[in-house]
Order: C-alpha cells, then structure tokens, then sequence
C-alpha cells in the first residue's frame, strides 16, 4: 500500500457523534435507532464533530436519562399505587416490613453512592482519554493535510533542480564546486576565517603605514644629506689625488673619508629597500 492509498483511506467519512462511538458497546443487532431533536448537534454537523459538540450530546444524553428515570420512578410508583388501591385485597404493611424496608432501602443507596462514585471516576478518565484521542486526531488530521501536499512539493522541486542543473551546464572538473551541502558550508567557513586573516594583516600594515612613511622621509633626508657629502667627498677625494700625484699629504686621510662614506650609503640604501 502506497502513501496516496493510505491517504484515501484516511480521507473516509467518520461518525463521531454519542450514538456511533457507543454503538460497539450496546445492543449487537440494533433494530431501532432512537432519534430526538435537539441543538446539541445535527446530523449535518456528523462529519465535523469536534469535542465540544460531543460534550453538548453527553450533556444532553444525561438531561433525558435523568428525565427518563423520574418519570420512570413516577410510573412505577403510580402502578403500585393503583394496583395496592384497586386490589380485591389490599396488601397492608406493618411497622417491622417498614423497619426492614428501610434498612434495605439504606444499603441499596449506599450501593448506588458507591456505583455513582465508580461510574463518576469512570466519567472522569473517559473524558481525560477522549481529550488525549481528540488531541492525537488533530494532530493526525494535520500531518495529513502535510503529506497530502508532499507529492506536489516534492514534484515542484524535482522540476526545479532539473532547471537549475540545465542552467549550470557543463559541470566543472573542479571537485569544489560539485560538494555536497555540509562540506561546502565547511569550505566556505575556512575561506572567510582566511580572508578575515587577510583583512586584520591589511588593517595592521595600514595602521603602520604612517610610521613607515615617516620613517623614509626621514631616510630620504639622511640620504639627502649623505649625497651632499658623497659629493664633497669625491671631490675632496679628485682634489687629494690630483694633490697626491703631485706628492701632497692628506690623500690618505681623504680617501679613507670616502669609504666610511660610500659604506654609510650602502647601509641607507639597504635600510630603504627593506
């Protein structure tokens, strides 16, 4: 049996009404439906019993059997009563009869009191199962109503992921456009933790940029500097060899400035490609 059998068959017509739910418990081969006219509930209503309307046909049922019982004491006791009168020998009762009458009339009602109290507790967990069953078919009509609309839904996205799946085109060789839901949520989580790496290293070079920029200028003026001094110095260097070449003494002296020099602009430059 298949999901949209089972849903027809769910789909059936039902009874809920006093008469139906207690006709497994009455007489097997009723022959007479008793019928009354009343409020409570109609016959159209049947199909759309709630528990409110099977409370009102409980409470109506109790009305007539209440009533039922007075005039039924009422009859019984007017028959008596007429055949006690009428009788061609009056049954004639004495005190002692009266006496044992009573005591049985007193056993008889504590009887009863103890019968009403079983039947009232039997009321009691009737209704409380009636609540739980009336409950648990709200909640089946419910999830019915839910699978009856699954078919179409799921027939909705088949058609939708053949749609997209044309739209794609060819799929790609690459095994991370082709993962399934959980391990491209995974994939997607790492590469925004990297490019938040990526972002907190950019936010801290910026923040050192204005430092860095103060620091070149100052090196540019340095180098500035130094040039001005390679300058002297080659041609203080030209002028101590020119003076050495014609046997002057300070050429040493000069030459060894140049170096020292020439090693301090070495060392800038380096410090300024870094």
């Amino acid at each position: 049996m298949d999901a949209s059998s089972a849903l027809a068959g769910l789909q059936a017509p039902q009874d809920l009404t006093i008469l139906a739910l207690s006709a497994p418990y009455l007489s097997p081969s009723p022959t007479v439906t008793p019928k009354r006219n009343s409020n409570a509930s109609s016959n159209d209503g049947r199909e759309n019993a709630t528990p409110a309307i099977l409370s009102a046909d409980l409470t109506h049922y109790q009305e007539l059997f209440s009533k039922l019982r007075f005039s039924y004491v009422e009859q019984v006791t007017k028959e008596r009563f007429l055949r006690a009168i009428t009788a061609e020998q009056p049954e004639f009762v004495d005190a002692s009869e009266n006496a044992e009458l009573e005591e049985q009339l007193r056993g008889d009602k504590a009887a009863l009191k103890e019968r009403k109290q079983e039947v009232r507790e039997m009321v009691r967990e009737l209704e409380e199962q009636g609540r739980s069953l009336a409950s648990r078919y709200d909640n089946i009509q419910l999830q019915k109503t839910q699978l009856e609309s699954l078919p179409n839904g799921i027939a909705n996205l088949e058609a939708t992921i053949a749609v997209l799946r044309q739209s794609q085109g060819p799929r790609s060789d690459n095994p991370s456009l082709s993962l399934p839901l959980q391990p491209t949520l995974t994939l997607l989580g790492e590469r925004e933790e990297q490019l938040a790496d990526m972002d907190r290293q950019i936010e801290a070079l910026q923040a050192a940029l204005p430092h860095k920029q103060v620091q070149v200028t100052a090196m540019q003026d340095e180098v500035s500097i130094l040039n001005a001094k390679k300058i002297r110095a080659v041609d203080e260097a030209r002028e101590a060899r020119r003076r050495r070449a014609k046997g002057g003494g300070v050429g040493d002296e000069l030459e060894e400035r140049g170096r020292w020099l020439r090693g301090v602009e070495a060392g800038l430059r380096g410090m300024l490609e870094v």
